[in-house]
């Protein structure tokens, strides 16, 4: 399997979550080994996409330099995974991604629309070797070895509406449209007030999120999924796991995992090279890897 990116470039306008303001998002394909490279247009500056360029990851993932950031990237990333892509460039003109429905789905539309191109490069891929784990008391993300990418997630929310779920999702291209993509994020009514006195969540409605109050959904048209919180947290994991800059093989185990505790985990992860190697995806085992982005 060789590199991929974009066939030609594609622009959307939306709305970001936390600011509320519209935002242009701009895909141009790159060449090999170049990575993915977010750039603020208003600012004239790039920012590489690794663990080192993360700057905060309160109720969102956060990616900048002394110059500048851009929030909420995982939505996207999710999607940029999902497709198997190496070598992008993310264009924005303010301080955040658009969050469209709130999910991943539209950003997986507007691949679709610029098409994937293979470059002459192998795709290179992180191969777990060591298992790496982060906790937070009862709360922990780990990375383990496996023959293939699966991601294993649970949460426990009192709340009646979610309670405890649970989901497995194996990486393919297909399954994420059908099974992950169209999760969307969600938050509590009551933690409206203080997000936004804290400037977060500014652009936050049942357009775009699930809303829930103390007893019940908000949004009149309730679920996607009967489980579509832990997808959602699934779709985040994927984003977050993105910033590597590269596909991982191996198993994502969650309970209660957060931005930045994925942070943590991939920090961890490339801190020591006895963790992981990277490998041609041509060198690997498992010829069923390859297949996932089919």
């Amino acid at each position: 399997m060789k590199q991929r990116t974009i066939s030609q470039s594609v622009e959307v306008v939306g709305i970001g979550l936390h600011k509320g303001e519209p935002v242009k998002l701009r895909l141009e394909p790159l060449s090999v080994d170049s990575g993915i490279i977010f750039y603020r247009e208003d600012l004239a500056t790039s920012i590489p996409l690794n663990p080192k360029s993360v700057v905060n990851t309160q109720m969102a993932t956060v990616i900048g330099s002394e110059k500048g950031s851009i929030s909420t990237i995982e939505h996207f990333l999710s999607a940029v995974y999902a497709y198997g892509i190496d070598n992008l460039r993310v264009i924005v003109d303010g301080n955040e991604m658009p969050v469209m429905d709130g999910s991943a789905i539209s950003f997986c539309l507007l691949l679709d629309e610029a098409g994937i191109e293979e470059q002459e490069q192998s795709k290179q891929v992180i191969c777990i070797k060591e298992e790496v784990e982060v906790r937070d008391g009862e709360k922990f993300v780990r990375l383990s070895p496996a023959q293939n990418a699966t991601f294993e997630f649970e949460i426990d929310f009192d709340h009646p509406a979610i309670g405890q779920q649970k989901e497995r999702f194996e990486l393919s291209t297909t399954g994420f449209i059908n099974e992950i993509a169209r999760a969307r994020t969600f938050g509590f009514a009551k933690d409206i007030q203080y997000l936004q006195s804290q400037n977060l969540a500014m652009g936050a409605t049942l357009q775009n999120a699930i809303g829930l109050d103390d007893h019940r959904i908000l949004n009149p048209e309730g679920l996607r999924f009967e489980n579509e919180f832990v997808r959602h947290k699934i779709l985040d994991a994927m984003g977050d796991l993105m910033v590597t800059g590269y596909t991982i093989l191996g198993t994502y185990t969650s309970f209660a995992g957060s931005h930045r505790l994925n942070y943590e985990l991939t920090s961890a992860l490339l801190a020591d090279s006895r963790n992981y190697e990277m490998a041609a995806i041509e060198s690997l085992q498992s010829r069923e890897f390859a297949k996932s982005f089919a």
